[in-house]
């Protein structure tokens, strides 16, 4: 009879910050880039007032509540994927990893279609400030999440050749931490635009 050994999911020290420094530098910029579009956001909407609690009318609801749960979907899985590291379990991980990419590529995919819908109700960029204001905020999360589903191809094939473990996985955490900072930024674009009147 054999024994399996498990390794307890243990979370990192007390105090310690995930990641690594260089990314939070770099989520630090993207925070204030988007705290500048919000601002570009509420000064439109401070002028433009009857424009703006009309606008959610405009949009797919559908779309928008698509795209937010695929990538709160997706970032569960980059979590589940981080816990089973540490626990050691790296082809958990991979398995993790790859589901939260199949979620994520959700949110491009669903952008075409919604794209493909507003212009066939035209809106384009002469559909007013709203729907031009909703195009600068959500195609440059678009950009984001692009580059974050490029990260996760690169922290996928690291899984996959083994270059993380229990110990050492701050790539790993950091790509996590860059995906969950996309994903809060998408929570705060989708009521503005789809929701709030």
């Amino acid at each position: 009879m054999s024994y399996a050994i498990t390794v307890p999911d243990s979370p990192p020290a007390a105090g310690r910050i995930p990641g690594s420094k260089a990314m939070w530098v770099g989520i630090f910029c993207e925070v204030t880039e988007f705290a500048l579009m919000f601002a570009v956001y509420f000064i439109a909407r401070a002028h433009h007032p009857e424009i703006f609690r009309a606008g959610p009318e405009r949009l797919s609801l559908l779309a928008g509540t698509g795209y937010t749960l695929m990538l709160l979907t997706s970032g569960w899985c980059v979590a589940r994927a981080v816990h089973a590291m540490r626990a050691s379990r790296q082809s958990a991980c991979l398995r993790w990893l790859i589901g939260a990419f199949v979620f994520g590529l959700g949110y491009p995919v669903i952008k075409l279609f919604e794209i493909r819908w507003n212009l066939a109700h035209g809106l384009d960029g002469d559909a007013g400030v709203f729907i031009v204001t909703y195009y600068y905020l959500s195609f440059n999360h678009l950009i984001h999440v692009f580059w974050g589903l490029l990260g996760m191809i690169w922290v996928m094939l690291r899984t996959a050749t083994g270059s993380y473990s229990a110990e050492e996985y701050a790539g790993l955490e950091s790509f996590a931490v860059y995906w969950h900072t996309t994903d809060i930024i998408w929570l705060m674009i989708f009521p503005l635009f789809y929701v709030l009147r």
